[in-house]
């Protein structure tokens, strides 16, 4: 399954700090609920981000790495909100690495997966006809994809404290709650911020159950500026087999 793990931590946390009356000091709580505040400030105001994606799995207990390479956009209007993920090269280990295109594309109702290696394309309903899912949302049910949503979300699954003193890097460390509903998944998420740059993640990394480790970097992030609709729009290649089609499960 594709972990992806996106979290944004609003660029405008310093500002929120001076406005309240309780301060960020990084030696009590106080510090890390602006931290999330500021994220849900940022969200709000998301209206398009695109960026380079480095993603990288590892399995240590069979000392195996993989990293995929390619390209995220996310675009919201209104309500509505359209995510692609796309997939251009792989890396195994110590090998060359080698193009491997697979494409995610969710339009609020539809999420679909296009496999260059095996030339199949499955589409999944996940919303009735008159209804729309925003893109994150999605997110947390399927790859999960964790931070764009309502920042009690995090405080109610994860216990979330500063790693060091706060500068231009700060660093989240998130441990899941023993009633999570992602304590059967994860054990820790760990988050790094550039705050002096866009106030978005450099990097990401969670560790699973099992000892398995996710990593994803972001890489020259553009954050509500325009996005190309047509990278939303696809057609199934020449030479795939018939789209699966899998309706919703009520």
């Amino acid at each position: 399954m594709l972990i992806v793990i996106i979290a944004v931590v609003g660029a405008y946390w310093p500002a929120y700090c001076a406005e309240t009356s309780t301060g960020c000091s990084h030696d009590d709580a106080n510090y890390v609920s602006s931290v999330l505040d500021g994220l849900r400030q940022k969200t709000a105001q998301l209206r398009s981000y695109q960026c380079g994606v480095e993603y990288l799995f590892s399995q240590p207990v069979l000392d195996s790495k993989t990293l995929r390479e390619g390209l995220l956009y996310y675009a919201k209007t209104g309500d509505k909100s359209k995510l692609r993920i796309s997939f251009e090269t792989l890396k195994q280990d110590e090998e060359p690495r080698q193009k491997h295109i697979e494409h995610y594309i969710f339009d609020g109702r539809w999420l679909t997966h296009i496999d260059y290696q095996i030339k199949q394309v499955q589409k999944r309903q996940l919303a009735e006809p008159n209804e729309s899912i925003d893109a994150f949302e999605l997110a947390k049910r399927n790859f999960p994809l964790i931070g764009f949503g309502k920042t009690e979300d995090l405080r109610q699954q994860f216990e979330v404290n500063l790693v060091g003193e706060p500068n231009q890097i700060i660093h989240l460390h998130l441990r899941v709650k023993p009633d999570s509903i992602y304590k059967d998944d994860y054990k820790t998420v760990d988050i790094w911020i550039d705050s002096a740059k866009s106030g978005l993640p450099d990097k990401i990394t969670t560790t699973t159950t099992n000892g398995d480790i996710y990593e994803i970097k972001f890489v020259s992030a553009k954050v509500n500026e325009p996005v190309d609709e047509r990278v939303f729009e696809f057609t199934i290649p020449d030479g795939f087999g018939k789209p699966e089609i899998i309706p919703l499960t009520r």
